[in-house]
């Protein structure tokens, strides 16, 4: 079984001087090749300095560079400049994390309206798919795509954690969908159970979000209480039951869905 996380955090402080083990041990798991999350623009340099250093290869390890709206409240004129920069480099591969998120109104909701418009300018100048984050904003998100899809080669709503309606949203305007250990979670990712049948094949990948969302159903649970790209095993067989599919079959057509969006390299 190959498996590609299409959305990991390896930057994350809680990861420092273990990349090495957490890489072997997603090895061993079957998950071969994982998307670096950038999610601003020190951290999309980093996460391309991670890809460099840890994957001389060239095989096994991508990255996204972006700027997330949490971060939004940072973009200035320059901003573009330095982000076409890093979308330049041959291991990113897509625009991104970039998006709304109207829970945490982490920056001024029109200054993350400015920052998506932005980078989504810069993805179809550049002809690279977009990485996107959305939370609670399923509606205005909608809008501002609609401007830019047709111009788009592709877009990721990465960790899907919305309704039915939003689902069908995305699914009408030509995005894939990213789920991750949220459906594992009893207390709030229940509703998903039904809503991943829904996604077409060719249009759902699988991602762990690590170091966050460890998948609830897993056992034994790591004592350190930390998400990894190996958990996302958990989180094919819980997608695999609810979509009546085996997990041989999830895992390859997931797999080729991520390699063909983020045009990676086939893993011999």
């Amino acid at each position: 079984m190959q498996l590609i996380d299409i959305g990991v955090n390896l930057t994350n402080p809680s990861f420092a001087e273990k990349h090495l083990a957490i890489l072997e041990r997603a090895e061993a798991a079957g998950v071969l090749q994982m998307m670096v999350t950038g999610t601003s623009l020190q951290g999309s340099e980093e996460a391309l300095a991670l890809c460099l250093q840890l994957d001389e290869s060239a095989q096994r390890l991508f990255s996204t560079a972006g700027v997330h709206p949490h971060d939004a409240s940072h973009w200035n004129a320059d901003s573009s400049r330095q982000l076409r920069a890093l979308l330049e480099q041959p291991r990113v591969r897509a625009v991104g994390e970039c998006g709304l998120d109207f829970n945490r109104d982490f920056s001024p909701r029109p200054l993350q309206e400015k920052a998506l418009e932005a980078q989504l300018a810069l993805a179809v100048e550049l002809q690279m798919p977009v990485f996107l984050h959305e939370r609670d904003a399923s509606e205005r998100l909608l809008a501002i795509l609609k401007d830019y899809r047709d111009h788009l080669p592709a877009a990721v709503v990465h960790c899907f954690t919305g309704e039915r309606e939003a689902l069908f949203s995305y699914l009408d305007l030509d995005l894939h969908i990213g789920i991750t250990g949220w459906i594992c979670d009893e207390r709030r990712g229940t509703h998903l159970h039904p809503l991943v049948a829904s996604i077409p094949r060719g249009r759902l990948m699988l991602e762990s979000d690590a170091p966050y969302l460890l998948p609830r159903t897993l056992r034994p649970k790591p004592k350190s209480g930390r998400n990894e790209p190996a958990f996302l095993t958990e989180v094919v067989r819980e997608v695999a039951l609810h979509r009546g599919e085996s997990i041989e079959d999830l895992a390859a057509h997931t797999t080729a869905c991520a390699r063909a969006f983020f045009n990676l390299p086939a893993i011999v």
